[in-house]
């Protein structure tokens, strides 16, 4: 039972460990997870602020001065609490913002990245390209060659032949 325990609450904690693979939006989160806390904190008191302002502990059901320093006192605390809640938003949207500059920063990035990408491909087939010119326009010179030296080989053939012909008959 203890292994079971064990081994389930170490998967637990490496679950917790791996979703947290981004600590922007953890930090994000958390900061969100604070305000939501501070908002539960002004609604309980704005429960304490309704409770002390039906409290009359006066005469005849009166409100005495120290009923209302009370509920003056519970409205500073909210005026308080409001103004941390605003600084903790400030902050909040403040790192959404930097998150969006942070995406459009990457995104920019990797625009750029595609478009040099695209930019080595074109010259890579620019240059494939021409060295498939090129090499046709060799192997069309080698041809060329090879065609002038069989008729130069066939004519000097063909004049030695001519010679041995001619000698052959000069003799005879």
């Amino acid at each position: 039972m203890k292994r079971f325990a064990f081994i389930s609450l170490f998967l637990f904690f490496a679950m917790g460990a791996r979703a947290q693979h981004n600590p922007d939006s953890l930090a994000y989160q958390l900061q969100r997870a604070k305000i939501n806390a501070m908002l539960a904190q002004r609604a309980q008191k704005f429960g304490q602020y309704g409770e002390s302002l039906a409290m009359h502990t006066g005469i005849f059901g009166l409100q005495t001065k120290k009923d209302i320093r009370r509920s003056n006192d519970i409205l500073m605390d909210i005026v308080k609490t409001d103004d941390e809640i605003y600084k903790q938003l400030k902050i909040l949207l403040d790192f959404r913002a930097y998150q969006q500059t942070q995406v459009q920063s990457r995104a920019y990035q990797a625009e750029e990245n595609t478009v040099g990408y695209m930019d080595a491909i074109n010259k890579l087939r620019n240059q494939v390209d021409r060295l498939k010119d090129e090499s046709a326009r060799q192997q069309r010179s080698a041809e060329k060659s090879s065609r002038r030296f069989a008729i130069a080989l066939g004519l000097l053939l063909l004049t030695i032949l001519m010679l041995l012909i001619w000698r052959g008959r000069k003799i005879a």
